[in-house]
């Protein structure tokens, strides 16, 4: 019964930060280095991400820059970037790439929310199914004689508290980056 309160809290812990590491690469009208986090670069004959080949900065709240460790990758860095699709339109002086974060307008702003909000359901999808799996095992704990059926209802009671205190954290993390999109 240990192991299952102790895999559930694990469980709850990686979808936490997986949900907090999703949320730094969705944009938020200032400049974050995280914003390319999911860039891949194609070069040296395979694909790697962006950090790998290049130190990546954010000097002031509206710009990024970009300083690969061997210049001769820029224009892979590049182009990698508009691949990305992020609204960015790099430019480089043969040393550094520089990206000027344009301001979001209301209603872009306003999307961003709803797909903030929409991680944040997914997430919380995820946890109600922990707590899915947690409970069927303490159940078929019970049928194997393993515990009692007081415990069974305590155990049930601790699996719960963990699934609300998930979620609250989940509501409190989504309306954070809300805050943070709203900002003007």
């Amino acid at each position: 019964m240990a192991d299952v309160q102790k895999v559930l809290d694990e469980k709850i812990a990686k979808s936490l930060d997986v949900l907090k590491e999703k949320l730094n690469s969705v944009r938020a009208g200032r400049a974050n280095p995280a914003l390319l986090d999911q860039v891949s670069v194609e070069c040296y004959g395979s694909v790697m991400p962006i950090k790998n080949i290049s130190n990546i900065s954010a000097p002031d709240p509206r710009t990024i820059m970009v300083s690969p460790f061997d210049p001769s990758t820029m224009k892979d860095i590049e182009k990698a970037i508009l691949a990305a699709n992020l609204g960015f339109n790099p430019s480089n002086d043969g040393k550094v790439i520089r990206l000027v974060v344009p301001p979001l307008t209301e209603e872009r702003r306003k999307e961003i929310t709803k797909t903030v909000k929409k991680m944040g359901e997914e997430d919380k999808v995820a946890i109600r199914n922990l707590r899915k799996n947690a409970n069927d095992e303490l159940k078929k704990e019970e049928k194997a004689g393993e515990l009692t059926e007081d415990d069974l209802k305590s155990e049930l009671e601790d699996v719960q508290k963990k699934i609300d205190k998930a979620i609250k954290s989940i509501d409190e993390i989504v309306a954070k980056k809300e805050k943070e999109i709203m900002e003007v």
